[in-house]
């Protein structure tokens, strides 16, 4: 049986950087993915957005992780010459009784150590898009957008660089925990059982139910998984905003926010909706409920412009 330092399952953005960590620091390292390409599910299915750290509770992980990786972040970009814009984001008020929220937003923004927010009336706002409607807004001038694809072929470079690998078309079936380690048994192409010291599992919404598998793994310590599913809508025609529009946060999610992409498109959502298993397919008649928000801070949206992401 052949034996190996460490393995990463899934080869997502989590996964990769994970594997790039571990191979920085002189560790052996094999990431292995089940599809046959990387990032194939939830890190080619987002918004492609960097935040800047503005909503999540003071002191949770959610909050520093999110300022500190994005520093980060725009540093690993710049220096590697990878795609991206930091385009900046206004957090809209639509309504008189959602301006006041602002200010709450901005406190928790500063509370997390974000400190460039700066308050706009109406009339600010749409000096600097002109096609929205708002009663207020909040600026983020830190908040950009990324090419996830590159991203990751950068990662898997850094990885394969220090001698590490990222093997495709190999789920891992089954594990068992043993005295120094793991046993891995892998399907797909080359099926095989493998032994490893360090197992990292970086399967996103696979990851519990993969826990759960992994043969002396407590399975009462694996989270249980709920899937809020997200849909995007794609505008079809130029997108008259040169920056992300996010409304005030509703329960459960950010709204339905538009985001563009590195060649000026544009896409609105994701809008939130429960499910009990895995769907990417995209119901064109959740459309409706896309209008009414959009509508709310850009009035002029058309019937039809809205097509399936």
């Amino acid at each position: 049986m052949e034996r190996l330092d460490c393995v990463v399952v899934g080869a997502g953005v989590v996964g990769l950087a994970v594997g790039r960590a571990l191979a920085l620091a002189g560790r052996e390292v094999v990431v292995v993915e089940k599809a046959p390409r990387i990032g194939d599910e939830t890190s080619s299915r987002n918004s492609e957005v960097i935040h800047a750290g503005i909503y999540y509770d003071k002191g949770s992980l959610m909050a520093r992780l999110c300022v500190a990786g994005r520093k980060q972040l725009y540093a690993y970009l710049g220096e590697r010459g990878l795609p991206h814009r930091r385009c900046g984001k206004l957090i809209v008020a639509t309504a008189p009784d959602e301006t006041p929220k602002l200010a709450a937003i901005r406190a928790r923004a500063a509370s997390n150590g974000v400190d460039d927010l700066t308050e706009l009336s109406a009339a600010e706002a749409q000096a600097m898009e002109p096609a929205l409607s708002c009663t207020g807004a909040l600026h983020s001038p830190s908040t950009g957008i990324v090419d996830t694809h590159a991203y990751m072929l950068s990662l898997q470079g850094d990885i394969e660089g220090t001698g590490g690998m990222v093997v495709l078309n190999t789920p891992l079936l089954a594990a068992r925990t043993v005295a120094d380690g793991f046993e891995l048994d892998f399907g797909g192409d080359l099926p095989d059982t493998l032994h490893c010291r360090l197992l990292v599992n970086a399967a996103g919404l696979h990851a519990p139910a993969l826990a759960r598998r992994i043969t002396g793994y407590d399975p009462a310590r694996a989270p249980g998984t709920y899937y809020a599913k997200g849909s995007y809508f794609s505008l079809s025609g130029r997108s008259p905003f040169s920056r992300l529009i996010y409304p005030v946060p509703v329960s459960g999610g950010l709204g339905t926010h538009l985001t563009l992409d590195l060649a000026g498109a544009a896409r609105f959502g994701p809008d939130v909706e429960w499910v009990d298993h895995i769907d990417y397919a995209v119901d064109p008649a959740r459309a409706a409920g896309f209008y009414g928000s959009i509508r709310r801070y850009w009035p002029d949206l058309r019937d039809g412009q809205l097509q399936p992401a």
